[in-house]
């Protein structure tokens, strides 16, 4: 990548200069830095125009692969967007991203320190954990609308969370999903048959209940459960157990790799006949490509396109063409840098139908404004026109590796769960 987080400031894209400008000229008139930090920071924003996104992606760690897309989607969207219109209802956007490594101590010491230095009135965070934490302190402040790549289900409740959002469906609505196109799907001796196999963590098991209850509903049989720890394990014996129950379709939660290539290595020597499929953190093309000989005819739900579907999808293009102009070594352009990218997208929508309403950008005003985005087009990431009202977007497509093109394409049309 040419344009690695590493490779500029780690406070990210500045897309205001002239802020750096105003701090000189108050430094020339006399003002010391602890003179100008005790200004009140509302009047300088008020004064500059600028609209802080603050951030606190993890560029290094365990989730780099990760947070390296996440960080630059979200920065080159307000870049992008102070570009192409001019900031947000004509405030200039200015990106501040600093790494939380995937650790929380260093994820709420960044959110701390962005927020008491900027006063972003949003703030895209690491992680699950991150967000339930960080979502006591902004409940309490009423004054930042927040986001983050979890999905994780508790999280999509304005009532217990109110400054938080999704930008896609909950784990739970991912494997709802999943069954809606499973229940489609024929088969000679009744429903199709399903196995769940999910990590040991709270990620893994976040949406199995709702999963179990959704297939009750559809009349789909769960012929077996199987939970492991995430990672490189040995799955013998887990493999024989569905060797035993035979399901159709083999779903798989709460891992990134690991151990589902073996998995289904495994479960093909056995001479099984199944679908293998996953869930979006296992959906991505460069992720799918790392799976080796296991990827193929592999199967899960994205609420995305893949940068490389642009046909038709105005937002889909402009991330093609700025992350081609950006970052020419980006030969492709991951699920990351897109959810970065729509996310940036949201936290504008949300800011300019406060701004054009006169209203001030805080928590409840966001909130609402956040509810009121119905039948919203996304540019074309997402298939059809969406809704924020339950603070997550319950939408997504099934797609299947096809090996001769490496290429993860549609095997359904958008679905979307009610609720």
């Amino acid at each position: 990548m040419s344009h690695s987080a590493t490779s500029r400031p780690i406070a990210g894209h500045d897309c205001a200069p002239q802020s750096a400008s105003r701090r000189r000229n108050l430094l020339k008139a006399g003002l010391g830095a602890s003179a100008l930090s005790a200004l009140p920071l509302h009047t300088a924003l008020a004064q500059s125009g600028e609209l802080v996104v603050g951030a606190a992606p993890p560029i290094t760690g365990v989730f780099a692969f990760a947070g390296v897309g996440l960080h630059q989607g979200l920065g080159d969207y307000c870049e992008w967007r102070n570009t192409t219109a001019g900031g947000v209802a004509g405030r200039k956007l200015r990106y501040v991203g600093e790494d939380s490594a995937y650790k929380m101590d260093q994820a709420m010491s960044v959110f701390k320190k962005i927020m008491a230095a900027h006063k972003p009135p949003v703030f895209y965070g690491d992680s699950t954990a991150w967000a339930k934490a960080a979502a006591v302190e902004v409940s309490q402040l009423g004054t930042t609308l927040t986001s983050s790549p979890s999905f994780a289900s508790d999280l999509a409740d304005p009532a217990k969370v109110p400054y938080y959002f999704m930008a896609g469906p909950t784990y739970e609505a991912m494997i709802e999903i999943q069954l809606e196109y499973i229940n489609g799907q024929a088969r000679a001796a009744g429903k199709p048959a399903v196995a769940l196999v999910y990590s040991d963590t709270e990620f893994g098991r976040d949406p199995i209940n709702g999963a179990k209850a959704h297939a009750q509903k559809l009349g789909i049989p769960i012929v077996q459960e199987i939970v492991t720890k995430a990672g490189a394990v040995d799955v013998s014996a887990e493999v024989a157990k569905l060797r035993r129950a035979r399901p159709d379709y083999v779903i798989f939660h709460g891992y990134v790799l690991a151990p589902i290539p073996e998995f289904i290595k495994q479960m093909k020597e056995a001479g099984m006949s199944f679908r293998a499929m996953g869930t979006i953190w296992s959906m991505d093309k460069t992720t799918v490509d790392a799976m080796g000989a296991a990827a193929e005819g592999w199967m899960g739900v994205m609420p995305y396109r893949y940068s490389y579907d642009t046909s038709g999808a105005r937002a889909m293009q402009a991330i093609k063409d700025y992350a081609a102009k950006a970052r020419p070594n980006l030969a492709y352009v991951p699920l990351f840098y897109t959810h970065g990218w729509l996310v940036g997208s949201i936290f504008c929508e949300v800011m300019e139908r406060c701004l054009k309403a006169n209203q001030a950008l805080t928590g409840p005003n966001m909130k609402a404004a956040l509810e009121s985005i119905r039948n919203w087009d996304t540019g074309g990431i997402m298939g059809k026109p969406v809704s924020l009202a339950r603070h997550q977007i319950p939408m997504g497509r099934i797609y299947q590796y096809d090996g001769p093109s490496k290429l993860l394409q549609p095997a359904s049309d958008w679905i979307t769960m009610e609720g």
